[in-house]
């Protein structure tokens, strides 16, 4: 497995911080305080991407980041817009290290897989900028398992390596357990999923009544649109609320406490919301609550839809 560190050698964090409403729905004061929680709270690596809140996500982390820079571990992604083409990798890159105001950024990822760019090509760009020291780590975000290890085969004859992949995964949206997580454990690639809260529907706010982009974002309603999920949701917020605990901490929890040891990123709009997320960093889930937590969701079906050989 590849050791994520800083600069400096300091080990990433159990949970990571995803920058990407500072500068949106966090203005500067409310990414300022965020960020200074996650500090307090021993995080050490924060993700962001070119595409962030039109640039406002990391230019507002620059400023956060530079007291303490070589031990932390910086994580942004290019290619969500204009595919993973040399020009628009290094021209998106090239951005965002002037907006971090970083040479040099800790981890590169490729925001989501570009059918139009050969893959050799974006592999190479990446190899270069490893080689030339721009980057430490190579990323891929929103990648099939197949593209990964068609990715991996290309990355050895440059003679580097995927090391980090960014899927969603969360309690209602587990996917990414029938092939992308154990192809990771097997290639020794870190796991940094995002959404382990669903958007929001595992806060409990929708099963108490509440709204949020679930209920003004036609995109999340159709992603968590299914009665199970939120079923799942109301499931948990209950055993929860017997635990004494919010459904956040649990939910977050759950996600790092797979046995590939996901880093999950975790972000809020303000220091208050963010607080639940944050009580996972040191929160005991033993197997048989993660085991518990894991019944109250569908568990998705074998690669091979071999009920019979699970």
């Amino acid at each position: 497995m590849t050791q994520l560190t800083s600069p400096d050698g300091t080990p990433a964090s159990r949970l990571t911080f995803g920058a990407m409403q500072f500068g949106g729905t966090a203005d500067e004061s409310a990414s300022r305080a965020m960020f200074d929680a996650c500090r307090a709270a021993g995080i050490t690596h924060f993700d962001t991407a070119y595409v962030y809140t039109e640039g406002q996500s990391e230019t507002l982390l620059a400023d956060m980041i530079r007291r303490d820079r070589d031990s932390l571990l910086i994580a942004t992604k290019v290619g969500y817009g204009g595919g993973a083409s040399r020009i628009n990798i290094l021209e998106q890159f090239d951005v965002s290290r002037k907006r971090l105001q970083l040479d040099m950024v800790d981890l590169l990822y490729i925001h989501r897989f570009d059918p139009d760019t050969p893959l050799e090509e974006t592999i190479d760009t990446l190899a270069h900028l490893q080689a030339q020291g721009a980057i430490r780590y190579i990323g891929v975000s929103n990648f099939a398992a197949w593209q990964v290890m068609k990715a991996q085969a290309i990355t050895a004859r440059f003679e580097t390596r995927i090391d980090v992949i960014q899927p969603m995964y969360n309690l209602v949206k587990r996917q990414a357990e029938v092939e992308i997580i154990p192809m990771s454990i097997d290639q020794h690639i870190e796991v940094v999923p995002y959404s382990p809260l669903g958007g929001g529907l595992l806060t409990g706010k929708y099963a108490a009544g509440g709204t949020g982009r679930l209920s003004t974002d036609d995109r999340y309603a159709m992603r968590y649109g299914q009665h199970w999920m939120h079923q799942t949701a109301a499931d948990l917020a209950a055993l929860a609320a017997d635990m004494n605990v919010s459904p956040a901490t649990l939910a977050v929890a759950w996600a790092a406490a797979h046995p590939a040891r996901p880093r999950p990123i975790i972000s809020a709009r303000n220091v208050d919301q963010l607080q639940p997320s944050l009580a996972a960093e040191g929160f005991d889930m033993g197997a048989t609550l993660y085991d518990r937590i894991t019944a109250l969701s569908q568990t998705p079906p074998p690669a091979t839809d071999r009920l019979d050989d699970r």
